[in-house]
């Protein structure tokens, strides 16, 4: 099967699919899996260190041999560094989120480096098209974790007809509908974060996993909209106090506290009630645990049958 778009020739991949680089969840081994299966895999960087993305980068070297990216959160207090890591160990793509790479353009274009940021707005796809970018992300709040407030519907167009590098969308999309539909928005390809949580090469525990499996349409919620930071999560007792202080006008500091270590707490732990259980409206949609190389085909050969006018479910 075969998949071509300006992404898969930009990055050099089978398939125009990336993963998410979601904290915690996506390593190396999660990374080089999709990679082998003909997609993007990411090594998320998050608040990581330096060391760790280099550790990370080399053990993801030595299980595949597609090209595969790490996501870099431009907040994170160790970004410099990691910026000179992704040059210094080869990395083929970066991707960028919480914040502009315009100052680490030049480093990366001239070692060959993909730089592709996660946008949420035009002005911002447009500022990241000037600054050098090869394409961007626009993700809608449809996603999991860290979001802005517009639609994938309705943010991808207007980001395509914004700007002449090719677009990818992401937010709320588990399988080849939400791929067809993209590519009918005008995006070259996708990142899908929720559905490779649940994979089996996935070193999230198991109840992490359950819990997106049996989530239902309406088991989402945002929490930080009052201080700017909005974050969609699986509902729990931890989204509902949250929910509750945020009401009653609690403190950012009190807020803050109540979701310190949470997305650790339930990626290792499996604490699935206090943790933070980051998912995307998609969850849903996600119904068994795949193998990498399994998701990647059933998304393939979905959105092959409706793209050639075939029902996908016979």
């Amino acid at each position: 099967m075969e998949m071509k778009t300006e992404i898969t020739e930009l990055l050099g991949i089978q398939y125009p699919i990336i993963q998410g680089g979601m904290a915690w969840v996506a390593e190396h081994h999660l990374a080089s899996a999709v990679s082998n299966a003909g997609g993007l895999g990411l090594i998320g960087a998050s608040s990581a260190t330096s060391e760790w993305v280099r550790d990370q980068v080399r053990m993801a070297r030595e299980e595949t041999k597609n090209p595969f990216g790490v996501n870099i959160m431009l907040m994170n207090p160790h970004a410099d560094e990691i910026a000179k890591v992704i040059v210094e160990e080869r990395v083929k793509v970066v991707t960028t989120g919480a914040g502009s790479p315009e100052k680490y353009m030049k480093m990366w274009k001239e070692a060959g480096v993909k730089v592709i940021p996660v946008v949420a707005s035009v002005a911002m796809a447009k500022r990241m098209e000037r600054s050098g970018a090869h394409a961007v992300v626009a993700e809608g709040c449809e996603a999991g974790g860290h979001i802005g407030e517009i639609t994938t519907m309705v943010l991808v167009p207007q980001i395509v007809d914004a700007v002449k590098i090719p677009v990818i969308a992401a937010g709320g999309i588990a399988d080849g509908r939400g791929i067809a539909a993209a590519f009918m928005l005008g995006a070259k390809g996708i990142q899908a974060g929720t559905c490779f949580v649940t994979t089996k090469e996935s070193i999230v525990h198991s109840n992490y996993k359950e819990a997106i499996i049996k989530a239902k349409d309406i088991d989402s919620r945002v929490t930080g909209r009052s201080t700017g930071h909005p974050v969609r999560a699986l509902r729990n007792q931890m989204t509902k106090e949250y929910l509750k202080k945020e009401q009653e006008g609690a403190s950012f500091e009190e807020l803050e506290l109540l979701t310190l270590g949470g997305l650790r707490k339930a990626v290792l732990e499996g604490d699935v009630i206090h943790g933070s259980v980051m998912a995307g409206q998609c969850a849903g949609l996600v119904k068994e645990e795949l193998s990498c190389k399994e998701l990647i085909e059933k998304l393939v050969r979905e959105t092959k049958q409706l793209l050639e006018g075939s029902p996908m479910y016979e």
